[in-house]
């Protein structure tokens, strides 16, 4: 086959003449660019309205949230000390805060060991028992000795004590446990120990033997108590015996001048039971003094016993307090001359008592063979999840490992106390039990290095505490954040500022977004250039309909404010808006409680016990009454007759405890809980039993939780801490004490929804929920009843300010099937019908281009042959004429 190339044969420039007409065929490819670009502008001019509205739509954000309308301003003065955030129902104010102590949490610690992985005691399975609770009467400190009869009349020498570091400044005047109480007090803002003397009280047997005193006619007797003259006798007239002094004791003159001399006495002479006690720690001497030149008998020495004089002085100890719980390094070069040991040391003292915390459940930890190692023990109960922390910490000493365990919650009523009990109702192994047992009002085995202890304030002259660091109680939705102890203001005030801030982003976006609808709709005269938007009517609507939105007013308001135009905000000549500052700022600090209505979409009742919770967007503006005929009540068992204030619970007692059951049956909601064993009170078993439900984990994480209390006819209820129809509660017996000692025939009773209507139409309830019915006016509408009566209960009053509406109405020109993503979707159409047209003319094209070709080809083809033809038959006449000649 040859090689053939267009034009080469004959000289026609096919390709070329091909091109040229090919390029008459293609001239309406241009049509269809150019009818693709001008649509492609115009969705470009959309795609600029569309993000100008989103712009204008979040400004909107602000101004359509109540909350913005109710912010406030926190300023601490101290911010080392305390930093607050006000939210909702906070209101503005000025508070003076002194903080004089910070949560914290307990800890205690073992004794050392030596070693961390050595099994302790014998290894029989044990049960630890955590119990949280506070800790009332008594103190926490150390407990000193009297004072030695050598103080009594020497004094303690100066340095012979120091506490916390700091030396106590002592004497040969420090002879009484008051005079070295007043000098350990003198230093107590240093050491953070006070110091309270005992009791000093004789003997008592000190008058078991006393017999008649005798005295001759030249010699006198005289009892006196702490320098109070009690009885005297002289000379041989009269004989002093016991009686004698019981009557003086009764008269009026030696009561008063006992009792000046804060001096007390208990018990009487004649059977030899009366004793002395000098209240303030002052040392109390009994003394017989003996006058004149004669013979003395009788007194204390006894009957008929010769009576010289005698001096009997009784001296008392101190008692060291930490005012935060802390163990007490007692040192110097001779504490023990204060009654003192030296050494770290603390625990709670006599008349302490533990009161466990009803809102905290007990927890317990069991402890095998393998378990009974500080390791061991430690692993146990941070795996046991009860609420407390284990670890070990090494003092570097020859025991050098302790076992400290923390609560996991701060606050006074986070106190532990610790049960060590063994298994099978064995008695517990003494070594883990002296290691681990800890009860604050008896034998404490671990060492407190952390007391619980509550954050104290005293706000405006208000004595506050919490439970944490956190404080959010103490003044209505403003949440304390304290870090130290002192003195701070606290400034709460309305957040103007971010009222104005919003209102002039929303101008600010509004007016670009009119700028941008302008700009793309408009002819421009100076540059004789339309938009690209021109004359499209619903991008015209856009502007006019937010335009006729802002110049509207709010319905249901019912206060000054119902136009824009009232807090300073105006259209100007070339359609955007304006703000006049002042104008706005004085209509914020006049009209406070109303502005928010202005903008957000607002709800509020008139009955402080009924709770606007939230509108829909079928809402109208109006104000609704609302009838309540049956109050939201809670799943609620309550014993049949009143407790005796003794129940007792006995080893092993398990419940099987209900708690919201729902439809279908959840096995979630059915819990077996065991309960401590023990005889209560009936506000301790109402404590312990809510304790024991609300620490199951499982009711926990769902949420279920519930309330106790005891009546004042002394019957105790438990309820479902929820309302409405799907709270419910019921008990069964599992295995120790039944139920039935606590709530005897009683049956439980489901909870009920709340009924009534809201706006003379039945509304529907939800636990204490009640919502619009779907249709009314009202429709959207949910209000909670908190309490009250039944009965007409006020109004609910709804109105939808200007942000709420222009969302709402923006909303249907952005986003899916809005206008103008109908507008942008119809576009895309088109221009993909016409690049579909295209591709379809392009083909088109190659197929005549084709035709072409072959055409001119043939052609080509046929001028070459007819030129060969020609050349042979010019050759052939021209080789004719030659042979002719």
């Amino acid at each position: 086959m040859g090689i053939s190339s267009s034009g080469i044969g004959s000289g026609l420039d096919v390709d070329g003449i091909i091109a040229k007409l090919m390029q008459a065929e293609a001239a309406p490819l241009a049509n269809f660019d150019k009818k693709a670009g001008a649509l492609q502008t115009r969705l470009a001019a959309l795609a600029k309205v569309n993000a100008a509205v989103g712009s204008f739509q979040g400004a909107l954000t602000s101004l359509n949230s109540p909350s913005t309308f109710s912010a406030l301003n926190s300023l601490s003065s101290n911010k080392d000390l305390l930093s607050a955030s006000a939210g909702t129902g906070a209101v503005p104010g000025k508070y003076s805060i002194n903080v004089s102590q910070l949560a914290s949490a307990q800890s205690l610690t073992t004794a050392g060991r030596a070693s961390m992985s050595a099994t302790i005691g014998s290894g029989a399975k044990t049960t630890l028992t955590f119990q949280f609770g506070s800790i009332g009467g008594g103190s926490f400190g150390v407990a000193g000795t009297a004072l030695g009869p050598s103080i009594a009349t020497g004094g303690i020498s100066n340095g012979s004590l120091s506490v916390n570091g700091t030396v106590i400044a002592t004497g040969a005047a420090t002879r009484s446990a008051a005079q070295l109480a007043e000098a350990i007090n003198a230093k107590t803002e240093t050491t953070g120990v006070t110091a309270k003397a005992g009791t000093a009280t004789s003997a008592a047997n000190l008058f078991a033997g006393f017999g008649p005193v005798t005295t001759a006619a030249s010699a006198s007797y005289t009892l006196s108590v702490g320098g109070v003259a009690i009885a005297s006798q002289a000379g041989t007239g009269a004989t002093l015996d016991a009686a004698g002094i019981d009557a003086a004791l009764a008269g009026g003159t030696v009561s008063a001048a006992l009792a000046t001399a804060n001096i007390t006495f208990t018990g009487n002479a004649q059977d030899g039971s009366l004793q002395f006690t000098a209240a303030d720690g002052s040392n109390l001497t009994v003394l017989e003094a003996i006058g004149g030149s004669g013979a003395v008998t009788g007194g204390l020495e006894g009957a008929g016993v010769a009576n010289t004089g005698t001096s009997v002085t009784t001296t008392a100890g101190v008692t060291l307090s930490s005012s935060e719980g802390k163990q007490i390094m007692v040192g110097g070069s001779n504490p023990g001359a204060a009654g003192l040991v030296a050494g770290s040391a603390g625990s709670y003292l006599g008349g302490a008592a533990f009161a466990q915390d009803g809102a905290q459940a007990s927890g317990t930890v069991t402890l095998d063979a393998g378990s009974q190692s500080l390791q061991g023990i430690r692993d146990a109960i941070n795996k046991a999840n009860i609420g407390v922390t284990a670890t070990i910490v090494s003092d570097g000493g020859d025991n050098p490992y302790h076992l400290v365990l923390t609560s996991n919650k701060t606050g006074a009523k986070s106190s532990m106390k610790i049960g060590v009990d063994g298994a099978d109702g064995q008695p517990a192994d003494p070594a883990i039990a002296a290691l681990l047992g800890h009860d604050p009002s008896g034998a404490q085995g671990l060492t407190q290095t952390s007391a619980a202890q509550d954050t104290l304030l005293n706000m405006n002259g208000i004595d506050i505490r919490s439970s944490s660091t956190t404080v959010t109680d103490a003044v209505q939705g403003v949440s304390l954040d304290i870090t130290a102890t002192g003195s701070t203001n606290l400034n709460v005030t309305r957040d103007t500022a971010s009222i104005s801030t919003a209102v002039n982003n929303f101008v600010k976006a509004y007016n670009e977004l009119n700028k941008t609808i302008s700009s793309l709709t408009d002819y421009n005269s100076e540059t004789k250039k339309a938009g690209a938007l021109q004359g499209d009517a619903s991008v015209r609507s856009i502007q006019s309909q937010l335009r006729r939105q802002l110049g509207g007013a709010v319905e249901g308001l019912g206060g000054k404010l119902t136009t824009l135009g009232q807090v300073g905000i105006t259209f100007q000549r070339d359609g955007s808006l304006a703000v006049d500052t002042t104008k706005l700022n004085k209509a914020v600090n006049d009209n406070y409680a109303e502005i928010g209505g202005l903008f957000a979409a607002v709800g509020s009742a008139t009955d402080g016990m009924i709770k606007f919770d939230k509108s829909s967007a079928a809402t109208k503006p109006g104000t609704y009454g609302i009838n309540i005929t049956s109050l939201a009540s809670q799943g609620t068992l309550t014993s049949a007759a009143a407790l005796s204030g003794a129940t007792t619970i006995g080893a092993n007692t398990t419940w099987r405890i209900t708690l919201n059951q729902t439809d279908p049956v959840s096995e979630k909601k059915t819990q077996d809980i065991t309960l401590a064993a023990g005889t209560y009170t009936n506000a301790q078993l109402a404590a312990m039993l809510r304790a024991a439900v609300n620490g199951n984990t499982t009711f926990a994480g769902a949420g279920d939780t519930v309330e106790t209390k005891v009546d004042g006819d002394g019957r105790l209820s438990i309820s479902s801490s929820k309302y409405g129809s799907t709270s419910n509660l019921a008990i069964a017996s599992v295995s120790g004490s039944s139920p039935d000692i606590v709530f005897g025939s009683a049956t439980p009773e489901a909870g009920k929804d709340v009924e009534g209507t809201i706006g003379g139409v039945a509304a529907t309830g939800n636990g204490q929920a009640l919502t619009a019915a779907a249709g009314s006016p009202a429709d959207g509408i949910q209000v909670s009843i908190n309490g009250g009566l039944v009965g007409e209960r006020g109004t609910v009053n709804f109105s939808k300010g200007f942000a709420f509406e222009l969302t709402n109405l923006a909303t249907g020109f952005v986003g899916k099937d809005s206008l103008i993503s109908n507008k942008t979707d119809g576009l895309n159409i088109s221009i993909k019908s016409i690049a579909t047209a295209r591709d379809r003319f392009s083909a088109r094209l190659e197929t005549i281009e084709k035709r072409y070709r072959a055409q001119f080809t043939a052609l080509d083809s046929a001028l070459m042959s007819m030129q060969s033809t020609s050349a042979y038959l010019t050759q052939q006449l021209a080789a004719l004429s030659a042979n002719a000649g």
